[in-house]
């Protein structure tokens, strides 16, 4: 199971927001692109980078920067997402060097626009994001919540060709309560598609128990909060991920 570093960018700087929520923003690093080579040296496969400004609609001239810098300054690949809406805004990112997409909001409003990405990119190089709040997916930065189901989604996506989706259960995110695993693994089994969980991981427990549902389609990953306070090494968390999948 890889284990995805996440470096959310606001402003041009590195933070973490609990739950999605602006007013609750902690800054952790302003040089982005350091906390990334940061990560490359510590053993990160690929890193997970979001667009803060851009999924809550902002100005994000400063993240697209940040983006640039980090892209320059390691070897390993990069996913991205937030506040992406157009065929162009992908074909933009996969110019710049980001090996894999990730669309949310418009998987919901113009499920057309996955198609063509899909079509024109191919699925390795496109993932969906599922943002779920008790069970419906949440849209423009989880400031609102649709009556769509998070499995019926999936299940839509799978049909188009999609691979692979990045869950997030947003009640969890930042809070460091644990992920919400049933969740996750029963939103893989339902879609048949690869899944990456985010949201609430807190210790190596976690990542453990996490890694054990490999078999039902969780192929990796996304940590923030936990590393950025320390609770565990990206090292630990890379050796427990591939000790559980060694049965060991």
């Amino acid at each position: 199971m890889i284990v995805y570093p996440a470096i959310d960018l606001r402003g041009g700087r590195c933070v973490r927001l609990i739950q999605g929520q602006a007013s609750q923003e902690r800054v952790f690093s302003a040089d982005p692109a350091a906390m990334a080579q940061a990560w490359e040296q510590q053993g990160a496969q690929w890193l997970h980078l979001v667009n803060l400004d851009g999924a809550l609609g902002d100005q994000a001239a400063a993240n697209m920067a940040a983006l640039s810098a980090i892209l320059a300054s390691v070897t390993i690949p990069a996913q991205f997402g937030g506040g992406l809406r157009s065929i162009d805004d992908v074909a933009c990112l996969l110019d710049a060097g980001v090996a894999r997409v990730i669309l949310g909001t418009v998987a919901v409003r113009e499920p057309d626009v996955v198609a063509e990405a899909l079509a024109r990119f191919g699925s390795a190089a496109i993932a969906v994001g599922i943002d779920a709040r008790d069970g419906r997916v949440a849209t423009h930065g989880w400031l609102e919540t649709s009556d769509v189901l998070a499995v019926d989604l999936a299940r839509q996506m799978a049909e188009m060709g999609v691979e692979r989706i990045v869950y997030t259960d947003i009640q969890r995110d930042g809070t460091l309560t644990g992920p919400n695993v049933e969740a996750t693994r029963h939103l893989a089994q339902r879609s048949g598609l690869a899944v990456i969980a985010s949201g609430g991981v807190s210790a190596l427990e976690d990542i453990r128990t996490l890694a054990a549902q490999a078999s039902a389609g969780i192929e990796g990953v996304i940590v923030g909060m936990a590393l950025y306070e320390k609770r565990f090494t990206l090292a630990e968390a890379n050796a427990v991920a591939n000790r559980i999948e060694r049965g060991a």
